[in-house]
């Protein structure tokens, strides 16, 4: 009977000190201007917490809550800039990004946050017709540099025309500076509309992709395992579809 006692107390009193551990971290979070999942309100390259909002925002945000975990949020410019930022030193995350292999072992991964299906965008009038990416080779690619599609893109040698903005592509298409934009879905759509671009339809679906909030390998597990039970539950109340609807 003491033994088990001692047992269930000691195990009492690590769930005691990883709460605690956890209460006391405080994360720096990075994120971008990447609609309608992270932006900033007033529409510029720098923003800091209360002055971000978005789909991914309001879920972050409601998850660290819950988790009781101090975090700051700040969107900055470019975005390989604040990726490579979370990589590199402990305490710090980035999102939203997505989990694939390549990246897999070097953050560790709270989500599914949400969506981004991938997909080949053209103008409403254009003539072009897709049914494999490997078609798309002979056209104009427009994509965003550092992108996980742009980079998926250029290792299968597609070797897409990369911009600053991924905004800016949708411009480009409708000016005939590229045949085809390689973007998010619901990501994409939404750029074009706040550039007044509609006309635009997709020809290709070409991947589906699930996005993350990213955190450096340093971070606790125990802080970690948190925030993801802090999102488990945050979906089960059906609060993540609510918090989409809000902005698609």
């Amino acid at each position: 009977m003491l033994k088990r006692l001692v047992l269930a107390f000691a195990g009492a009193s690590l769930l005691l000190a990883g709460a605690a551990r956890a209460a006391d971290t405080s994360l720096v979070l990075l994120t971008e201007n990447f609609p309608p999942y992270n932006m900033a309100k007033n529409g510029k390259n720098f923003a800091q917490n209360e002055n971000i909002n978005g789909i991914a925002v309001d879920i972050v945000r409601e998850i660290f809550k819950r988790a009781d975990i101090n975090y700051s949020l700040t969107l900055r410019f470019p975005w390989e800039r604040i990726y490579k930022l979370a990589l590199d030193n402990p305490g710090y995350g980035v999102f939203v990004t997505a989990r694939l292999p390549e990246r897999e072992k070097l953050f560790k991964w709270v989500g599914p946050i949400g969506p981004d299906d991938w997909i080949m965008l053209a103008k409403a009038d254009s003539k072009i017709s897709l049914d494999s990416l490997e078609q798309a080779r002979q056209y104009r690619i427009g994509a965003y540099k550092g992108d996980a599609i742009a980079e998926t893109l250029a290792k299968q040698g597609l070797n897409p025309i990369v911009v600053l903005r991924d905004q800016d592509n949708a411009r480009k298409l409708v000016n005939g500076q590229i045949d085809l934009w390689a973007t998010g879905d619901p990501a994409g759509r939404y750029l074009a509309r706040e550039e007044g671009v509609s006309d635009l339809k997709t020809v290709l679906r070409f991947n589906s992709a699930e996005l993350y909030l990213a955190l450096n390998k340093n971070v606790p597990d125990d802080v970690v395992a948190r925030l993801q039970a802090a999102l488990d539950e945050l979906r089960q109340e059906g609060a993540v579809d609510a918090i989409m609807a809000r902005y698609l």
